[in-house]
């Protein structure tokens, strides 16, 4: 059971504590966790959950009773929320409850694996030692979503700036050109015909009130479907076979399956429940259904390897290396290597993504945005050319 330290220490420093003031919602004063009550429905960034897990790890091996620690993070914290709800575990321990315990009234903070582990560290008495793993965990899977959002922002980014400047140029510029074409009444290429319709469908008022409309209704339609198992594997499997994309997508899911399979592994926790663990930490549903086709098969007493083989999203390499894992009694070495190798698979495919899309994204821009100018110039070069 948990240490606890003194809750009457506790309750004198909540009773001569003046609150602040508070006007229209906005507190003047300092604002302390004991400002806050308990939320089990805050959810709390990957980086304050990684100071959390490390810090208690620091304090647990220098000898910090574990109540103690607790109550230390909590009036520290600059995330009062999350201390007012560290506080609160603080005072569970009290009452005689685990820390995974304490720790599972609020789910949107804390994973099943995190839940797990934490369980599995109060077993078998190395607490601290899984802490400092959780936070490594939580560190490795940030740095690799860090990775893969700014690999994406670029291009976004650019191409969001190309359909604003598109849009500008056919709604502002593009009009005026139409006047002076029809006062011009020469015949126009087929191009800048296209220009000129496309300017006066963007402008039109059906297009004005019918554009938003149906895109309410298609994120209406993608949202509903995404949120049920089988519209979430099909997209997600649209997802992984997305040029360039989706292999690094698959990539940073297997970084994330292994170096999660091989903490719990190397924390005491069964195969299985490993496996059942990892499934809720994964984003990528087909992922999630080949691990459930391998729980079922690895409970009727198959090897993790074997129960892998028939998914058609695993690489025969993370099979194989498993297998020798299997075979040699360092199952969560082997996936830790693994975890590596695939974390600098992600790491090169980044580079290599972001200096081939940072030409080709200007190049798409340049086309876009040069097409529409040359439309608009092709009527005058022919009508110097009759003139000449």
């Amino acid at each position: 059971m948990a240490e606890y330290g003194s809750s009457n220490l506790i309750t004198t420093k909540k009773e001569r504590r003046k609150p602040p003031l508070v006007v229209f919602g906005i507190a003047f004063g300092e604002v302390s966790y004991l400002d806050y009550e308990p939320n089990s429905k805050l959810k709390v960034p990957q980086a304050d959950l990684l100071v959390f897990f490390r810090q208690m790890s620091v304090m647990l091996k220098s000898g910090v009773p574990l109540s103690q620690a607790l109550e230390l993070l909590a009036e520290n914290m600059t995330n009062k929320e999350f201390g007012s709800n560290i506080f609160d575990v603080s005072k569970r321990l009290g009452s005689g409850e685990e820390l995974s315990t304490s720790l599972n009234n609020y789910p949107r903070i804390f994973s099943p694996i995190m839940i797990g582990l934490i369980e599995a560290g109060e077993a078998g008495g190395i607490l601290s030692e899984v802490l400092e793993r959780l936070a490594s965990l939580i560190e490795a899977q940030s740095k690799i979503k860090g990775q893969i959002t700014g690999a994406l922002i670029y291009p976004i980014a650019i191409l969001v700036l190309a359909v604003t400047i598109s849009l500008a140029l056919l709604i502002f510029i593009v009009p005026t050109f139409d006047d002076m074409f029809k006062s011009m009444g020469a015949e126009l290429p087929a191009l800048t015909s296209f220009m000129l319709i496309l300017s006066r469908l963007v402008t039109s008022l059906g297009f004005l009130i019918i554009a938003p409309l149906a895109s309410f209704i298609c994120f209406y339609l993608f949202k509903t479907s995404y949120s049920t198992k089988s519209g979430r594997l099909f997209f997600d499997k649209l997802i992984l076979k997305l040029p360039l994309f989706g292999d690094l997508i698959l990539k940073s899911e297997l970084a994330s399956m292994s170096d999660t399979l091989s903490t719990l592994i190397n924390s005491g926790i069964s195969i299985v429940e490993a496996i059942e663990r990892c499934i809720n930490s994964s984003n990528n549903e087909v992922i999630r259904t080949a691990l459930r086709r391998s729980i079922s098969l690895v409970t009727q007493g198959q090897e993790l390897s074997t129960s892998l083989e028939t998914s058609k999203v695993i690489p025969r390499l993370l099979v194989s290396m498993i297998k020798i894992g299997e075979e040699t009694g360092a199952l969560s070495f082997m996936l830790e290597n693994l975890a590596n190798f695939y974390k600098r698979e992600v790491e090169e495919a980044v580079t290599v993504l972001t200096k081939a899309m940072e030409p080709a994204v200007i190049f798409v821009v340049a086309a876009i945005v040069g097409t529409i100018v040359i439309s608009l110039y092709l009527p005058m070069f022919s009508l110097i050319n009759e003139m000449g």
